[in-house]
């Protein structure tokens, strides 16, 4: 198990610290010696050290139990997580590298919650860098890993079980490998669109590359302390709306878009829940601060920002959604608790566990009328798996105890009820605002190392779906 499990956390640092070259061609060409220094001194120790154990039993066929998958994919992120956190260190940026670590974890969980009072100060390498995590961690890292396995000689299957989120898996082609590099491939295309589209509404190229990668990947990071609001323009807020419902949506169904099989996606029960959601919470939202801004157009274009951007777990902003009007708030910190699709790059709870215990409470309602009747959840137009409720049900208990841990830690900063509370929401639901002390416009910079670490796993727990990380607690698992 040891030499498997080594030589893919190396082929996944390795691709990782190449991901980094993008950055550090940034940084040479705005002449950040600091930033480019620190980046290639992160690509090449991560390469001499791949190549050790790349090399190393070559030609030997791997295999990977679902056991050793979750701790593949575990210490993927993690260690994902500290490469990360080296050149943040390295430049300087960021004084301790407690708080470089945080960023880098918040980076990768497309969570977005920063300890930054200021991104504006950063060289324009790094925060391209910050924004490029979410964009490798919105897909997924360890799918990256799993298109490029057949150099290992080993099966992916169980790293995308235990790294896919949502209860449904996507697997649309015989081969698990050959679904990551289409997913991928799909990626990709959406985000140059993206790049594209904003440099015509006004940005520049780093900019505009930065933004689309925190956009799709759902993560939140922006190169100004103001975010997308920064800019005051009505086209890269709306660009920047439609991208981030498109990285909310199950990325299988762009799949089958491409097929022409569109019978399926018109027939997915969480897509159509997702949208419904978003229509009914932007048109509330919009009506409770139609007094703030006098203009019916203007108050859909702010409501819809924010409410995609809480819903799908970006953590993008254009107002302070603080001083709005109660309603506003209201529905915002409701959407704290939904998330996006499953199989999306969003994270949270998502929309697919919601609908199935809606469709629960309504058979009970149905079995309290007729006692002997016998009602099944339908999903996609089919019955669902029968023991569906019970994972939801213990996938959601599971979540909110440890956004309960969470906020206790958190309290124990000095930090007030709201603020605990909603930090943890937006930690382990990798939204990245909240509310009170961690506002849109706010940071997590006052918490001590402590809970920073504790952030960071939770980030992490959530970003896997919380079984990948806990599962380690329980006794069960180290039994052979």
């Amino acid at each position: 198990m040891i030499l498997p499990f080594i030589r893919i956390i190396s082929l996944l640092l390795v691709i990782v610290a190449t991901t980094m070259l993008f950055p550090a061609g940034i940084a040479l060409y705005y002449g950040e010696t600091t930033a480019l220094w620190s980046f290639l001194i992160s690509i090449l120790i991560s390469w001499a050290a791949g190549a050790v154990f790349l090399f190393a039993g070559r030609g030997r066929k791997l295999k990977m139990s679902t056991r050793s998958g979750f701790a593949v994919v575990a210490c993927a992120w993690t260690f994902a997580s500290f490469l990360g956190a080296f050149p943040l260190y390295l430049s300087g940026c960021f004084l301790s590298f407690t708080d470089a670590f945080f960023e880098s974890v918040s980076g990768f969980t497309t969570t977005g919650a920063t300890i930054l009072a200021s991104v504006e100060v950063l060289p324009i390498s790094m925060n391209v860098w910050r924004c490029q995590m979410h964009w490798l961690g919105g897909m997924g890292i360890v799918a990256l890993t799993v298109a490029l396995m057949p150099l290992l000689g080993v099966g992916g299957f169980q790293l995308i079980k235990a790294e896919t989120t949502g209860p449904e898996k996507g697997k649309f082609t015989p081969k698990i490998t050959v679904t990551a590099k289409i997913l991928w491939f799909i990626y990709l295309a959406f985000t140059i669109i993206q790049t594209v589209l904003l440099m015509a509404a006004g940005m520049n190229f780093t900019d505009a590359v930065s933004h689309s990668f925190a956009s799709l990947g759902t993560g939140g990071y922006s190169t100004r302390n103001a975010s997308i609001g920064a800019y005051n323009s009505p086209a890269i807020d709306w660009i920047c709306t439609v991208f981030m419902i498109l990285g909310g949506v199950n990325f299988t169904l762009y799949y089958r878009a491409i097929q022409r099989n569109g019978k399926e996606i018109f027939e997915n029960t969480e897509l159509k829940a997702y949208l419904v959601i978003i229509l009914i919470s932007v048109l509330i939202v919009a009506i409770s601060i139609l007094p703030q801004y006098g203009n019916f157009l203007t108050s859909i274009r702010y409501s819809a920002f924010q409410v995609v951007s809480i819903i799908t777990t970006t953590g993008f902003s254009t107002a302070d959604f603080t001083k709005w009007a109660p309603p506003a708030q209201l529905v915002l910190f409701f959407l704290m608790f939904i998330g996006g699709c499953s199989g999306s790059t969003g994270g949270n709870i998502k929309v697919i566990r919601w609908v199935v215990l809606g469709k629960q409470m309504m058979n009970e309602i149905r079995r309290m009328l007729h006692p002997h009747g016998v009602f099944s959840i339908r999903l996609n137009g089919r019955a669902g798996r029968k023991d569906l409720v019970y994972s939801v049900s213990a996938f959601i208990f599971l979540y909110f105890m440890l956004v309960l841990v969470t906020t206790i830690v958190a309290s124990f900063d000095g930090a007030d009820i709201i603020t605990s509370f909603t930090s943890s929401l937006a930690m382990v639901g990798n939204i990245g605002p909240g509310f009170g002390k961690v506002g849109p416009v706010e940071n997590y910079g006052f918490f001590s190392p402590f809970t920073k670490w504790w952030f960071s796993f939770a980030m992490i727990a959530g970003r896997l779906e919380l079984y990948t990380m806990l599962v380690f607690f329980m006794p069960v698992y180290w039994k052979k």
